[in-house]
């Protein structure tokens, strides 16, 4: 059934969009399966394709959630959506888009084809403003460092913020190939901005295998200034054999006056085997700070495990990507909202999921 209030435009979203009932859950359980949508593949949105969702953020002051595009202007300009997703006790309801930005440029463009390459999108607790984050580019001779961006709620180019010197791509240093800014969070109450490389610096050594893990970076700055931080994080081993990769997806403040805690969005994926998606509680105030220096004999965060997609009672589990806290519940529960990028496949899917922590 079609929830009202929502934009006569979209109401075919709404109509299209499956949902898919959650499953019981011990009452025991910290974290739950409220309930999931899947979204038509290359569903319109005010004649751009949305999919490719990689980041998730909700606006307490405006009820919608932001989620950003990972295209790379190849076939829309690269954008960012805004959408009433309903979530409550009963689950979630229809997902109803309600309007649809390009990022725009300085001098007021939209960006070139393969210029950007948006990850995550976090609303600015103080403003309302939107900071997102983009990879870069490392292709033979082709350097363009990563960037944090701040826009407007209409798109347009409000600024952008500094990022430590270790992850500017050089010949021989900073993040891989598409594995550089993949999330943001802000924290401290809106003071600080929290940023996660994916996967290790080139000089942090190598990936992660099916045979040992690896660590990569968390980043800490001012809203407005300089990196003040950086702590290792311990990535898991890749979850099978076979040609795979695990890396951070999204980080998220695990209470948004804590400047220590966040959830950290592992995501393993290997080639004919699928996706193992995992969140973890990371605690950054025991970790030695390793801002602009090698990890050596650092201590890394430490981190605990939060939930393991595979034990909720998912239909199917995608490529997931982003994550937030959502509304929450008359239970006292928190919401966690998590959406996946179908990398505009066919033979993927975009997923909207909700769970109940405790």
């Amino acid at each position: 059934m079609v929830r009202t209030g929502y934009p006569l435009l979209f109401t075919l979203c709404a109509l299209a969009c499956t949902a898919v009932p959650a499953q019981a859950a011990p009452d025991a359980a910290p974290v739950r399966l409220l309930g999931e949508q899947v979204l038509p593949h290359g569903l319109d949105v005010q004649g751009t394709t949305a999919g490719g969702l990689s980041g998730i953020d909700y606006s307490a002051r405006t009820g919608e959630y932001v989620l950003i595009s990972d295209d790379r202007s190849a076939k829309n300009p690269a954008r960012f959506y805004t959408a009433r997703i309903p979530v409550d006790g009963n689950g979630v309801g229809p997902v109803a888009f309600t309007a649809t930005h390009p990022f725009r440029t300085p001098d007021g463009g939209t960006y070139p084809a393969d210029s950007v390459d948006p990850e995550d999108i976090r609303v600015d607790p103080w403003t309302g403003d939107y900071v997102w984050t983009q990879e870069g580019e490392r292709a033979g001779p082709v350097l363009s460092d990563p960037s944090v961006r701040i826009t407007h709620p209409d798109g347009t180019f409000a600024g952008e913020l500094p990022i430590p010197d270790n992850e500017r791509l050089r010949p021989d240093s900073g993040p891989r190939r598409n594995e550089t800014l993949e999330g943001a969070s802000f924290a401290a109450g809106g003071a600080l901005l929290v940023s996660s490389v994916e996967g290790p610096l080139l000089q942090d050594g190598p990936d992660a295998t099916a045979a040992a893990g690896a660590l990569t970076r968390l980043t800490v700055q001012g809203r407005v200034g300089p990196p003040l931080a950086q702590y290792a994080y311990p990535l898991d081993p890749v979850h099978a054999e076979g040609s795979g990769s695990t890396g951070v997806a999204a980080v998220l403040a695990a209470d948004p006056a804590d400047p220590a805690r966040y959830l950290v969005l592992e995501r393993s994926y290997v080639e004919g085997v699928g996706n193992r998606i995992r969140i973890y509680e990371a605690d950054t105030s025991g970790a030695t700070n390793v801002l602009d220096a090698p990890l050596g004999q650092a201590r890394p965060a430490g981190k605990r495990l939060l939930v393991d997609l595979a034990d909720v009672g998912l239909s199917h589990i995608d490529n997931v990507e982003g994550m937030t806290w959502g509304p929450r519940l008359s239970s006292g529960e928190r919401t966690l909202v998590l959406v996946s990028d179908d990398n505009f496949s066919d033979r993927q899917i975009t997923q909207l999921i909700a769970l109940a922590v405790r």
